[in-house]
């Protein structure tokens, strides 16, 4: 049996997952994560990198402990977005890398008109106005530490940080270039124009490497880390999201739908064309794993707000209490509405109206239910203009996905059928079917995915809605 590796560095949690030629997770481990406090500024959020390739280390080496190493034929990495760093010659970080989740960068996105204006960032790159785009970051640091960026050799993302450190190569994955709102959606290359206003040199990024692409293959030293045969190739993968789009089976043209905490709405498609209202909404487009197709989409926060729901009246209780409450609750759940807009950032605070004697906290979760699904159906009547298409079915994957009540409401309010996908680890799964290729074990990702096999659960609209 063959396997590939696949390093998934997220914000939560670092994972080593070792998937056989059939798809299934053979062996993995995981370790937290976690931001440190930049030195500057306490509030300041920071990625331990020396910690982080680490901890996948040691992962690596418990999860080989129920596998033959000698019989892993590539290694893949994937990771959250946006987020790198600056490093010299030799790929040492010369700042650490700026997380997504530091606040240090939304000054920046609130004055970018001094160098680009953002409708001309948004009509070039294709990517939404979101304060922890590494184009921000870059700002950042030419406005305060501006010698660094005239020390620097290069510019890499968190992935291609790791993927340096197993192959000594220099690269860029393709997937998380398009996350960085500085890339020409026309050409699929890195934007002339908006580098040249923010002042970075173009040589600063690496070749861009497509997802299946050999970056190089493992040192001594570190395959001596992981546990590993040197020579095993590092396959590219990059960008999450990417990969669990792939990785679920989704069909081009088919809204996706991941579930978690924030919903991502996506489609995979060979056209996306966005005007100021749809970034407005929060739209933005991604490079696909396949090159040549492109990802739009919109986010917004939704298991979030369930989690709050839980935590304020459900304290201590199951899921299970709280789904039975909300199905003995009619639709439009007797007049008592929630408006989802939780966020800090959302210039108008969320809502629960129509509370009156006799109404329950059942009525309070499923007015949030029922307020998301219908977000979720504005935001695929955007999506549906944005690539020219009209739904005729969703495909759901996440945590979200499990719960039945809210499924099915989704598919009363959209009125079409949802592919529930069975598959706990899209993401994983799909840099896997990437890294199979690139190994030669499957002649591309497409034939990988087919060999690994995808159960879907189908729910149908029923006539009494939602």
């Amino acid at each position: 049996m063959s396997y590939v590796l696949c390093l998934d560095c997220g914000a939560t949690n670092v994972r080593a997952m070792l998937v056989d030629e059939k798809g299934a997770i053979a062996a993995k481990a995981s370790q937290p994560n976690s931001t440190d406090p930049g030195a500057e500024n306490p509030q300041y959020h920071v990625w331990n990198v020396d910690r982080i390739f680490s901890q996948l280390a040691e992962c690596t080496r418990q999860a080989l402990q129920q596998v033959d190493a000698a019989q892993v034929r590539g290694i893949t990495i994937t990771t959250f977005g946006v987020d790198g760093a600056l490093v010299d010659a030799e790929g040492q970080l010369l700042y650490p890398v700026i997380s997504w989740k530091c606040p240090r960068t939304a000054e920046v996105m609130k004055h970018i008109e001094k160098y680009l204006p953002q409708r001309r960032l948004n009509a070039i790159s294709g990517v939404g106005e979101f304060a922890f785009n590494t184009l921000y970051k870059l700002i950042w640091l030419r406005e305060n530490r501006p010698e660094l960026l005239e020390q620097a050799h290069a510019w890499l993302f968190i992935s291609n940080i790791l993927a340096h450190r197993l192959t000594g190569v220099l690269a860029t994955d393709r997937t998380m270039a398009g996350t960085s709102q500085m890339t020409d959606l026309a050409t699929g290359d890195w934007s002339e124009e908006i580098l040249s206003a923010i002042g970075v040199r173009k040589t600063l990024f690496p070749p861009m490497v497509n997802a299946g692409d050999t970056i190089g293959t493992l040192t001594p030293a570190a395959a001596e880390q992981l546990g590993l045969p040197a020579g095993v190739p590092v396959i590219s993968a990059g960008h999450d999201t990417q990969f669990a789009l792939f990785g679920s089976g989704v069909k081009e043209n088919q809204p996706f739908l991941s579930s978690g905490t924030w919903e991502i709405l996506m489609l995979r498609t060979a056209h996306a064309k966005l005007d100021d209202s749809d970034y407005a909404a929060g739209a933005t487009v991604e490079y696909d794993s396949r090159e040549g197709l492109l990802n739009p989409g919109l986010q917004w926060i939704a298991s979030g707000i369930i989690e709050w729901v839980k935590a304020t009246c459900y304290k201590g209780e199951s899921y299970d209490v709280m789904d039975a409450e909300a199905a003995a609750i009619p639709p439009g759940c007797e007049g008592v509405s929630l408006t989802p807009d939780f966020l800090p950032s959302d210039p108008v605070p969320g809502a629960i109206t129509g509370l009156i004697l006799g109404r329950t906290r059942g009525h309070i979760y499923r007015a949030a239910m029922e307020a998301l699904t219908l977000r979720l159906k504005q935001r695929l009547e955007k999506l549906e203009k944005v690539g020219g298409f009209k739904a005729t079915e969703l495909l759901l994957v996440g945590g979200g996905a499990r719960n039945k009540i809210w499924t099915q409401m989704r598919a009363d309010t959209l009125g079409i059928p949802i592919w529930v996908c069975k598959v706990s680890e899209s993401t994983v799964l799909g840099a896997a079917m990437y890294a199979f290729a690139g190994a030669g074990v499957y002649t591309s990702p497409e034939a990988a995915r087919e060999a690994f096999g995808i159960d879907y659960e189908l729910v149908y609209p029923t006539t009494a809605g939602a």
